[in-house]
């Protein structure tokens, strides 16, 4: 027994010894998580939500007052340009339309009969003046003899007077056609008038038709036949048929937060999906973006908002999709990621790793506080950004030295680095308290036994 006793005590002694080493040789060093440096491809993306909606598309409104006798589509229907796709009761406007085409008939057919006289008229001209050239040579022959003293006096007064009666009878002959050519031309002008009227009643009358002014898909059917629809303001109830959407270019319209508005730029790529078609994502491109800000909680513009409360903003964004499919609807709710920047193969590191210069703790234990936070002028000093990387001193222990970074774009967990740092360079990456904690040149000892290898994509939301 008491053999026993002495080899636990000599374990626990052994224990003991072995636990006082270790913390003797970790005093002094701090844990910290690293990883080294290297190139991928990094992305900046903005998010924004919205939805579906076609890039072109109508309301039908009723052009005409009355009930409706017919709906040829339904929603979800394809239409074809010109298609008539409902109706109104129409049998006033129908009965004006014949009744103007029957006085266009009755008006083309007196028009035929003053063209019959204008004939019958050019026809007595021309027999007159063939009977006028028979009597003026009777005259001139008359004319002769007299002179010559063998016409009597009073055949010679006769023919004179035959020849100036078809004078006359030409002259008369030749009034009647132009009162006949002018006849016709009255009736023409009326008949034009009448034409005229006749296109009023047809507009009239195909205003009580509604036609698809392009292809498309049915959107909406507000209405039902048997109703009564009325002439007035586009989607109030009543006045409209239905909505037609021309499905051929289709676009997300969603809103972007003002803070990233301005790196959204037309022609950027953007990744859509739609909530009702999952595991499916759209390509597509900036194709407008929103000069007017929106106040979030009621989607109004700005210049039109009488309030002076200060709240979230977003702007309009449309993205047109490069590609289609029969399952996108009008409405679905939808997600859009922008990528506003993209570059392959460069240098960076994860965000957290970022932190500010430690405190000038030289300037702070002399007293000169300011020294460390202002210039000359009594200006803050800006704060500058930097890494702790990880370098062996002379004696082959790790220390970490703060290095100042210029970045570029920003991914979703990392920076592009500029300058500062290179390839393959080890850097503390955490936790994030011994992180914020940590001093220049203080000694470190690895969490990790080999550090990671960053090997992330780098795209990410903004």
């Amino acid at each position: 027994m008491k053999k026993i006793l002495l080899i636990v005590f000599a374990i626990l002694v052994a224990a003991g010894l072995v636990t006082f080493m270790v913390v003797k040789q970790q005093s002094g060093y701090t844990k910290v998580m690293t990883a080294k440096l290297n190139k991928h491809d990094l992305s900046t993306v903005v998010s924004g939500t919205g939805q579906i909606k076609p890039k072109t598309f109508a309301v039908l409104g009723a052009t005409a007052m009355g009930r409706i006798t017919h709906l040829y589509v339904k929603e979800g229907d394809h239409v074809k340009k010109g298609q008539v796709v409902a109706e109104v009761e129409n049998v006033a406007q129908e009965a004006q339309v014949s009744g103007q085409q029957a006085a266009i008939a009755a008006a083309k057919t007196d028009i035929s009969s003053y063209i019959a006289a204008e004939k019958t008229a050019q026809a007595n001209v021309e027999h007159a003046q063939a009977d006028l050239e028979q009597k003026k040579l009777d005259w001139d022959r008359a004319q002769g003899l007299y002179k010559a003293g063998i016409l009597a006096k009073q055949d010679y007064d006769a023919k004179k007077a035959a020849y100036d009666l078809d004078v006359a009878s030409l002259a008369q002959a030749v009034a009647q056609v132009n009162q006949a050519k002018a006849n016709t031309e009255s009736q023409r002008g009326h008949l034009g008038t009448q034409v005229a009227t006749l296109r009023s009643y047809q507009n009239a009358l195909n205003l009580t038709e509604a036609t698809a002014p392009f292809d498309g898909v049915v959107t909406d059917e507000p209405v039902r036949e048997g109703e009564t629809v009325v002439q007035g303001i586009q989607n109030t109830n009543g006045s409209t048929f239905m909505t037609v959407a021309d499905m051929s270019v289709v676009t997300a319209e969603v809103k972007v937060d003002e803070t990233d508005i301005v790196n959204v730029k037309i022609g950027q790529e953007a990744d859509v999906t739609v909530d009702a078609i999952p595991n499916k994502v759209f390509k597509g491109h900036v194709t407008l973006v929103g000069d007017q800000a929106l106040l979030r909680s009621t989607g109004v513009a700005t210049s039109q908002s009488t309030t002076g409360t200060e709240e979230a903003k977003d702007f309009k964004v449309v993205i047109t999709l490069d590609y289609l499919t029969d399952d996108l609807r009008p409405g679905l709710s939808t997600t859009a990621k922008i990528m506003t920047a993209h570059k392959a193969n460069v240098l960076a590191l994860p965000i957290q790793a970022l932190t500010i210069k430690p405190e000038d703790t030289k300037a702070v234990k002399s007293g000169n506080v300011e020294a460390a936070t202002a210039d000359s002028f009594g200006n803050k000093a800006p704060d500058q950004q930097g890494v702790f990387v990880l370098r062996k001193d002379e004696h082959g222990k790790l220390r970490v030295k703060f290095v100042p970074v210029t970045t570029g774009i920003t991914g979703a967990t990392d920076i592009e680095v500029l300058t500062g740092l290179q390839e393959g360079d080890e850097i503390v990456t955490g936790p994030y308290k011994t992180l914020r904690g940590l001093k220049d040149n203080a000694l470190v000892k690895r969490d990790t036994a080999a550090p990671p290898v960053l090997t992330t994509s780098g795209s990410g939301a903004s």
